[in-house]
């Protein structure tokens, strides 16, 4: 026993993240499009040997930058071009988080709040989910957040607390490191949602100057050399090419409603309340309760003026600032994203984490936020227990998709439920439910926290376990195996009408000699000296039938697949 008490706590949140994490990243496909869209990038990297251009199709990739493509093909080198390799980086960011999390929330607050800001963000749904998905955000809102953090430190506000000059100094270089990073990752928009944040604090704090500007020069210069490296080079190779292109189509994401991603103003407030259960109901609590000052949080603290208030005030103030940037942003842009509002992540579950560490040192719980609890995650327990059964009866739902024969040929996959699925349900009923009412009711509020935020980090598990193959089943699985039944045929393979990546990551296209391959003119109307296969949704069928030499293969479950037939040569398959 006294072995296993000298063990210290990162591991142990190390170990448990990594169970949680790691299995079954390998077992279902990666979706479309963003999940397909970095695998493919990171499949081309190791393809052509170039590692320094993003590449889709084999044409220069102009929307992100290549760090995280980078981890992902580090990850196939080691583990094969898969889909665990493919999400392994983002089940590392996850370990790395908690640990993280941890050990800031523990230098901050105490150990107990750092446990407690570590259980609220495994605990909750789209903070779990993500580091179980191959899409670019965990790591990108990880290196924000650091950076966040590390900036606080280098200023004199309060939540700095006693940090010496030379810490702060590094401090400073870290900030720097940890955004540059983010930008190499994502774009400026890695420096945008910080900036804007210190920008609000500067104006809160009436314009009072909270960071020495040595430090802020020490900052960017480190900031600028991270991302600045692939960044000159890629302009000395190709020009302004990747900047121009980058930039307007960043312009294009905050202006328009691209790729069909519209949605309400309030869109990332459902997103964010919703998915980030249970943390969401604690943290509104927090942000409703009336005493802005740490009293609650912290003996003997009380609400103070700014640069007055102890380090839990301020360090609460930033995080309510951070939180309401990201928000807000992102609400007023018009294209509307689930994962655009995910850095709101960490600072909602500090903010959770406030209030859970209120009740774990004795506080007690309101009615409407236990309502609300239950609301919530009596809404994840409806769908969870439905769906094994609406997917066992198709025909209850085909007549609300009635104008959609996309949706209705979706509905004619061959999708085996067994009833055992409505598990995932029945646990959120019986572990967070019930036992969470229960606990709370009685006041026992360390047993509740643990049941709510645990059961529902295992609810997560199991709803992967039980429905993501079977959502996939339905989504995209024909497309994708009509792909891998490509690998290796001498061919080219398209999509006509409809935008994927899957064609290239499933079909494993070989680099791509022949200028022509990227001419879909010349791939359906051209002299080919191979195959053409092209697939297209069922609404589109028409259109395509009347494209001349094309033949009908099949159609399953709102696929049509073509092909145009041609002659040998060449070498492995090619797309377009």
């Amino acid at each position: 026993m006294k072995a296993w008490a000298r063990i210290p706590v990162e591991w142990w949140i190390a170990i448990a993240a990594g169970l949680l994490f790691l299995p079954g990243l390998g077992t279902v496909h990666l979706f479309d499009w963003d999940e397909i869209n970095f695998a493919e990038i990171a499949r081309e990297m190791l393809a052509t040997g170039s590692w320094l251009q993003p590449q889709i199709g084999y044409v220069p990739f102009h929307e992100k930058p290549p760090l995280f493509m980078w981890l992902q093909a580090l990850s196939m080198s080691a583990f094969g071009v898969n889909e665990f390799a493919a999400r392994l980086p983002n089940a590392v960011a996850g370990i790395i988080t908690l640990v993280a999390l941890y050990r800031i929330g523990r230098r901050w607050q105490g150990g107990a709040f750092g446990l407690l800001w570590a259980l609220a963000y495994v605990g909750s749904v789209l903070p779990h989910l993500y580091f179980r998905s191959g899409i670019i955000d965990p790591w990108f809102n990880l290196f924000i957040f650091l950076g966040f953090l590390a900036f606080i430190r280098m200023g004199d506000s309060p939540a700095a607390g006693t940090t010496s000059t030379g810490e702060k100094n590094r401090a400073a270089l870290f900030a720097g490191l940890w955004l540059g990073l983010a930008v190499l990752t994502k774009g400026p928009v890695g420096i945008l949602l910080p900036g804007m944040a210190a920008a609000v604090y500067w104006a809160l704090n009436r314009f009072r100057l909270y960071v020495s500007i040595p430090r802020v020069l020490l900052m960017l210069a480190m900031l600028l050399a991270v991302p600045g490296f692939w960044f000159g080079i890629d302009a000395w190779r190709n020009g302004p090419e990747f900047i121009t292109a980058f930039f307007w189509r960043q312009v294009a994401m905050l202006t328009t409603e691209d790729a069909g991603h519209g949605g309400f103003f309030g869109y990332h407030v459902v997103v964010l309340l919703i998915g980030c259960f249970p943390a969401s109901v604690f943290a509104l609590q927090e942000m409703v309760k009336r005493s802005t000052g740490p009293a609650a949080d912290r003996p003997g603290g009380t609400a103070s003026p700014d640069n007055q208030q102890p380090t839990t005030g301020n360090l609460r103030k930033w995080m309510l600032i951070l939180f309401w940037v990201v928000l807000v942003l992102f609400s007023l842009v018009k294209t509307k994203i689930v994962h655009y509002s995910s850095l709101c992540y960490f600072p909602l579950t500090y903010l959770a984490a406030l209030q859970l560490h209120r009740l774990w040192q004795g506080g007690a719980a309101t009615l409407w936020s236990r309502v609300l609890l239950g609301g919530i995650g009596s809404l994840f327990a409806a769908v969870t227990l439905a769906l094994p059964f609406l997917g066992k009866h198709p025909e209850w739902i085909a007549p609300l998709l009635a104008n959609d024969p996309f949706a209705q040929g979706n509905l004619q996959a061959h999708v085996t439920w067994t009833g055992w699925e409505a598990l995932a349900g029945v646990w959120m009923v019986v572990a967070v439910l019930f036992l969470g009412h229960r606990f709370f009711s009685r006041a026992q509020y360390r047993s509740g926290i643990v049941a709510v935020f645990g059961g529902t980090a295992l609810f997560v598990t199991i709803t992967l376990y039980y429905f993501i193959n079977r959502i996939e089943g339905y989504s995209q699985r024909a497309a994708v195996e009509f792909f891998r039944q490509r690998q290796g045929e001498q061919c080219y393979v398209m999509t006509k009408d409809y935008k994927s990546y899957a064609q290239w990551f499933y079909s494993r296209v070989a680099p791509i000699t022949d200028p022509r391959a990227h001419d879909q003119d010349w791939l359906l109307g051209g002299r080919v000296d191979r195959p053409v296969y092209v697939v297209c949704k069922v609404t589109s069928a028409q259109d395509v039938a009347a494209i001349p030499g094309l033949e009908e293969l099949y159609r399953k479950n709102g696929f049509v697949f073509w092909v145009r037939r041609g002659g040998e040569g060449g070498h492995g398959a090619q797309g377009n």
